[in-house]
């Protein structure tokens, strides 16, 4: 059986990356979605539930953009976002603010809320929210300072300012949850959604 044409909408390594080491053929293009228009009409809402509700409808708007100019192929949208105490953390636009962000982090939990979604010709067919809850240890300024000077720019790369599977395991105490979440993907479900399509081996 021919396997339906499958498009990653995202630039994120990271995703592509766990992709292609689950054995998929895939193409990749960056949505360019406006995330801060999404966010914006969930200002104000449940921090758990809806922040679990904003990662899912970034992910499918994400995949929508792709899929209206590729509408035979099934996009792949994926977003993820990062909440503690009540806040909301993006993406750090500075080594500063990643800095800034890691100290309020420090020696306490947070929850990492990640959202699929699979498109097909504009139409959102699936989508999966999933959440991990991870607790910082209580490092020192002078840790922090050697962990941002080592990893450099990278701590602007993801929501939490660390890449789990490299130097930013050692900033942590415990962790509750999927791997795979916990890197922006929830792979697991996707691969047995995407095997439903014949987009995967089955």
């Amino acid at each position: 059986m021919t396997k339906t044409p499958l498009i990653l909408a995202s630039a994120s390594a990271v995703r592509a990356k766990l992709l292609k080491d689950a054995g998929l053929e895939f193409d990749v293009e960056d949505s360019r979605l406006d995330e801060d228009a999404v966010k914006r009409g969930f200002a104000g809402r449940d921090m758990l539930t809806d922040t679990d509700a904003l990662a899912l409808k970034l992910a499918e708007e994400k995949a929508r953009a792709v899929s209206r100019a590729n509408p035979a192929a099934l996009v792949i949208g994926a977003d993820q976002i990062l909440s503690c105490d009540g806040k909301r953390y993006d993406k750090p636009k500075s080594m500063a603010e990643a800095r800034a962000n890691l100290r309020a982090l420090r020696g306490r939990p947070h929850i990492l809320h990640s959202g699929v979604a699979l498109v097909a010709n504009d139409v959102i067919v699936w989508g999966h929210a999933a959440q991990a809850r991870l607790t910082m240890r209580g490092f020192t300024d002078a840790f922090l300072d050697g962990y941002l000077e080592r990893v450099g720019e990278q701590a602007m790369k993801s929501v939490g300012c660390y890449q789990l599977e490299g130097p930013g395991v050692q900033l942590f105490q415990h962790i509750e949850g999927d791997y795979f979440t916990i890197l922006g993907l929830p792979l697991l479900p996707l691969l047995s959604e995407l095997r439903r399509h014949h987009a995967a081996a089955p």
